[in-house]
């Protein structure tokens, strides 16, 4: 990486380095984000298998999916709270070497053989990553010149590959020694690359943005106590309440499963409503988040399903699937590389193709890739029934069902997960501008605790007649938007 390294052209004092032409401070991030993804993907790579294997925790699969969904929608709800540390509290930069720090801790409580630190160690790294997550993408944007920077989208671009390269190459390691050797040594490696990316994150601090430094806008005192206290009487609350349950013998995981995933979709609904009754908008913001609910609520379905990759798909793999590819056995945990190798390949052709239907003047409109986006994911499950079938009648399913499942899911999320992102900006009131991000990543939130609540309660979500709901309601879901474009285009204002 290091030839990549050349003198920066637009440099003043002739000696500052560029990362392709970028500023220096972008291969620190990139390396960050990349150690960062490698330690978060490995683990959630093993997290389902770990959690059924018999000599894992052997769960059975519904409470597995249950605390995998349960987790996986924590890291994107804390990513809103992470995001206000960073404005009010430490700043990007500190916050995002606490976020290190933190996620590395995580990984070595779940490489200790025991449940009570398995679980500490679960939510310490979803706490990390929610801090780290927002901030770190601030970060880039401090690299450069404001929004009109002509090098500011192609910073994000090479940025984005930093994350699917770490998440394609996690599972092939840390799948392998997790599986293979020893669940919680794999889960140890993860602490290393995440320590990795935090050592070399501290070396290379000279190279960002002083922005960075600043806390943007820092609580005063009166906020801080008054923010301190309020934390401080939920806790109490909290450990009373469990230390409550416990000494007397009521307490089970579901009481903590529960509450989370019902707070998970409360929470979407209140901060949604919180920003479409704010008077001080005006009428064509209004009217914009009115048309931004059902994108929303679309995208919930979206990731409903999609998350499943990492949960339902892969504990069928684990029992039903032949993991052979011309006579080759592979770990079960190498089919969540699947999505970020596809998305390294195919994300060039699609923003190539876009360009090219633009030119002519028929690229389809935000509205169209969205509702495709939703078919697609609808589509991916009905797939999915065919292996299951194979399996229904005692037969191992091929590889290649899965992978083929995978492929549908990727161009979905290709099709819909950056016009989401953009539409989101285009969308946000100006009062919520920096907020906006945290309310499109509720959405990931409230699919997967949908899903947690669907495991809680015991349904096989491998069951053909659930793969079937959740496929069909997808695809009406994607019809639906399809069939009323033209009232939410009258509700998007200028935005398309």
């Amino acid at each position: 990486m290091a030839s990549s390294l050349t003198k920066d052209p637009a440099s003043t004092s002739g000696s500052a380095k560029t990362f392709f032409g970028h500023p220096r401070g972008l291969a620190t991030l990139f390396m960050t984000e990349m150690w960062e993804r490698f330690s978060y993907y490995g683990m959630r790579a093993l997290l389902p298998l770990y959690l059924i294997a018999p000599n894992g925790l052997h769960m059975n699969p519904a409470t597995a999916t249950a605390i995998y969904s349960v987790y996986v929608s924590m890291v994107y709800l804390l990513a809103m709270p992470g995001g206000w540390f960073g404005d009010r509290v430490w700043g990007p930069r500190k916050t995002v070497t606490v976020a290190g720090g933190v996620i590395m801790l995580g990984h070595l409580a779940l490489a200790l053989p025991a449940q009570g630190t398995f679980f500490a160690g679960l939510g310490l790294v979803a706490i990390g990553s929610g801090l780290l997550k927002s901030n770190i993408s601030t970060m880039v944007g401090h690299l450069y010149d404001g929004p009109d920077d002509a090098r500011r989208d192609g910073g994000f671009t090479i940025f984005y590959i930093g994350i699917n390269l770490g998440a394609f190459i996690a599972p092939l390691v840390i799948g392998t020694i997790g599986e293979n050797v020893n669940w919680h040594l794999g889960f140890a490696l993860a602490a290393v690359g995440m320590g990795i990316g935090l050592v070399q994150f501290l070396m290379g601090t000279r190279h960002l943005n002083e922005r960075s430094l600043v806390v943007p806008k820092p609580l005063s005192a009166a906020e801080r106590a008054s923010t301190l206290r309020k934390a401080m009487i939920w806790l109490v609350i909290a450990a009373v309440f469990y230390i409550v349950t416990v000494v007397t013998g009521v307490y089970t995981l579901n009481w903590i499963l529960v509450p989370i995933t019902i707070a998970g979709l409360i929470i979407p609904i209140v901060v949604l409503a919180r920003i479409k009754r704010d008077k001080e908008l005006s009428a064509d913001e209004q009217s914009k988040m009115s048309g931004y609910i059902w994108f929303f609520v679309a995208a919930a379905v979206f990731w409903m399903i999609y998350d499943q990759g990492g949960s339902t798909l892969a504990i069928f793999a684990d029992s039903s699937a032949k993991n052979t590819i011309l006579g080759w056995d592979f770990p079960v945990s190498w089919y969540q590389s699947v999505n970020a190798v596809l998305i390294m390949a195919l994300a060039p052709v699609f923003a190539a193709f876009w360009m090219a239907l633009n030119r002519r003047g028929k690229e389809p409109s935000t509205i169209v890739k969205f509702s495709s986006g939703l078919v697609l994911i609808g589509a991916s499950f009905f797939l999915f029934l065919m292996p299951l079938t194979i399996a229904g009648d005692g037969h191992k399913a091929a590889a290649m069902w899965l992978v083929a499942i995978y492929f549908v899911q990727t161009v979905a999320e290709l099709t819909l997960s950056p016009v989401g992102l953009s539409v989101t900006t285009k969308m946000a009131p100006a009062k919520y501008a920096s907020q906006m991000m945290g309310v499109w990543f509720l959405a990931v939130t409230a699919g997967d605790c949908t899903t947690g609540l669907l495991s809680i309660a015991g349904v096989d979500l491998n069951g053909t007649g659930v793969v079937t709901l959740q496929a069909a309601l997808a695809v009406v879901a994607g019809v639906a938007i399809f069939m009323y474009r033209g009232k939410v285009k009258r509700l998007m204002g200028d935005v398309r």
